[in-house]
């Protein structure tokens, strides 16, 4: 399987197939945020972190998102760095769309207006990063399943059974492999 398009990547889902033996991306779901020739960058969706954002944050970054809103761990490429996603009302208030309502929060937006011109917020730690056709060798190697994104994956209450939505979602083969337990030696 060859890897999309880079302008048809960015905005999509990459689901980490079963065979793909990296722990950082067991079983994930990535939001690619951007996808060219160069190298391409994502978020992980569905690896939430015991930190409350409130707690880890500054303010008044941390009074934007919910009080019971979790950092999650958006990659291994530099974990320090927190990046905001939101539902926009108004997209055009985005610094950059991933798709559809879905995307990058300003980090020099009024922080005290965003409450009026988001539906959703999420704060990333980190990020997923990939050389220029590192990505393209891996889908080769069938690591990643390209799927379409919605916002609820994005602001998902059920990170843990991401993964397997979105396959169920995509259908065909990938029902069988939504279903396929975490150690397929319990089967």
């Amino acid at each position: 399987m060859s890897v999309p398009a880079a302008p048809a990547l960015k905005g999509r889902l990459l689901v980490a197939a079963p065979a793909l033996a990296d722990p950082n991306f067991r079983r994930t779901v990535v939001l690619m945020l951007e996808h060219t020739d160069d190298g391409s960058v994502g978020l992980v969706l569905n690896r939430p972190t015991p930190v409350l954002a409130r707690e880890a944050l500054p303010d008044p970054l941390a009074a934007a998102l919910p009080e019971e809103e979790l950092v999650h761990r958006g990659g291994p490429v530099q974990p320090e760095a927190v990046l905001l996603l939101g539902d926009f009302l108004e997209p055009a208030y985005a610094a950059g769309i991933a798709f559809g309502s879905v995307g990058i929060v300003d980090p020099e937006a009024d922080l005290e207006q965003l409450g009026t011109k988001v539906r959703q917020l999420r704060a990333f730690g980190g990020y997923a990063g990939w050389a220029g056709g590192q990505l393209g060798a891996e889908f080769a190697e069938g690591a990643w399943i390209d799927a379409t994104g919605l916002p609820s994956d994005v602001f998902t209450t059920e990170p843990d059974g991401l993964w397997s939505e979105v396959l169920r979602r995509k259908g065909g083969r990938y029902r069988l492999i939504a279903q396929m337990p975490e150690d397929p030696s319990l089967n």
